[in-house]
């Protein structure tokens, strides 16, 4: 669509530094268009505080604040928890609150007749593409407006500068401005001192951590906590029953007063550069260990092999905003055909920053006392592994044979 036939624009607005200042940006260069700024509550929490009366005043015709923190919980963090899946160690928790949310941009987008859809992901970021994707999935005729790459801003200084040109208020200062993401799954933080490699992260300085605090700070007297899951979902928190969504709150409390969950990693994007980030998933980390330890009882060898291969594939396509294509919903369907006996409970030591196994029982434990035992048993006759190993190894000795032969 030609810039000059665009009457309506749907934002997607998280308040933030971005977003603040493209309300007045596409008035300003879209033809004084119409803005209907969305944002998609994924339990960011205060960060919506506020929020409508900060769009209107910037020239938002009106605000919708979806609560899709339920959808993003059962439908995205668990269906990505039961498969295992990390990208280099993180747990994914920008990756998969972005599609939740496009998705319902595109919902209100073609209900209001919008021309356009806008986001404030930069170009040299993961999130441009997680928006676009999900975007070109579900309406794929949209024209899309991206800011980043068409105006002539090239900092966040310079993002602060126009705002205050602008009148337009915000919670940060040039001393304060990391970039931050905030959901009720996780907190990263990139930017300022944390671009140097070098730096180690503040994490005892008051107000760096938001959802925990440092190893250091964490209790001296452990912390036990208990897990119940069925069919690879969990169930209960220290016995009482509660949704997925309630057992991530919780695990986020117990987990951040004992310093659970901090990861400082140089992550690969998928624009090609390696970015630096600080995340908090106090929760996170605790269901993911959890998850796993009784995946250990349940699983058959074969099946838990291919699963933690697949994991990576699932972990990329969620990184790379590819969560609406077939091979992820193949993914998912092996996953949760994979997850029919990984029902049980699993108990866990909290100490300083640790996870600790405890104990793990399930009626589906493929794990056998009688057999494994160093003690006398009388299931598993030691003299059978006498001719395993003979044909196990039989190729071996054939070309060893071989080799032999051919030195002569």
């Amino acid at each position: 669509m030609e810039k000059k036939d665009i009457k309506k624009v749907v934002l997607a607005y998280s308040g933030g530094l971005d977003t603040s200042i493209i309300i007045p940006w596409l008035k300003e260069n879209y033809n004084n268009c119409e803005v209907i700024a969305v944002s998609g509550n994924v339990g960011q929490a205060d960060e919506l505080d506020g929020l409508e009366e900060k769009a209107i005043a910037t020239g938002a015709s009106k605000l919708y604040v979806e609560d899709l923190t339920d959808k993003f919980v059962d439908d995205y963090v668990i269906p990505t928890v039961k498969a295992g899946a990390l990208y280099e160690e993180y747990m994914l928790g920008t990756s998969f609150a972005r599609p939740v949310i496009a998705k319902r941009i595109v919902e209100i987008a073609l209900k209001e007749g919008a021309d356009a859809i806008c986001h404030g992901c930069t170009g040299k970021g993961n999130d441009q593409v997680r928006f676009e994707l999900t975007i070109k999935a579900f309406a794929p005729d949209m024209t899309i407006i991206a800011p980043w790459r068409e105006w002539s801003i090239k900092s966040r200084e310079e993002e602060i500068e126009y705002a205050e040109a602008h009148n337009v208020p915000l919670k940060i200062n040039r001393e304060t401005n990391y970039s931050k993401d905030k959901n009720l799954w996780h907190l990263s933080h990139e930017g300022l001192d944390l671009e140097d490699a070098g730096n180690e992260p503040t994490y005892e300085k008051p107000g760096f951590l938001e959802m925990g605090v440092s190893p250091m700070q964490a209790p001296d007297e452990p912390t036990y906590i208990t897990l119940d899951f069925e069919k690879g979902v969990p169930v209960a928190f220290n016995g009482e029953k509660m949704s997925a969504k309630e057992i991530i709150l919780n695990l986020n409390k117990v987990g951040g007063e004992n310093g659970i969950g901090l990861l400082d990693i140089v992550e690969n994007r998928l624009v090609g550069m390696k970015c630096r980030g600080v995340y908090e998933t106090p929760g996170g980390a605790i269901l993911y260990f959890a998850h796993n330890y009784l995946e250990t009882l349940c699983l058959d060898k074969m099946t838990m092999h291919k699963k933690q291969e697949l994991a990576v594939t699932f972990a990329d396509l969620v990184y790379n905003g590819q969560w609406f294509t077939p091979l992820r919903e193949a993914l998912s369907a092996f996953v949760d055909k994979t997850q029919e006996n990984v029902t049980g409970k699993v108990r866990i030591k909290l100490y300083k920053g640790n996870m600790i196994k405890a104990g793990a029982w399930s009626d589906y434990s493929l794990y056998s006392e009688e057999i494994a035992t160093f003690g006398e048993d009388h299931v598993y006759n030691q003299a059978d592994a006498t001719g395993f190993i003979n044909l196990f190894g039989l190729p071996i000795k054939v070309q060893a044979q071989v080799n032999a032969k051919n030195k002569k």
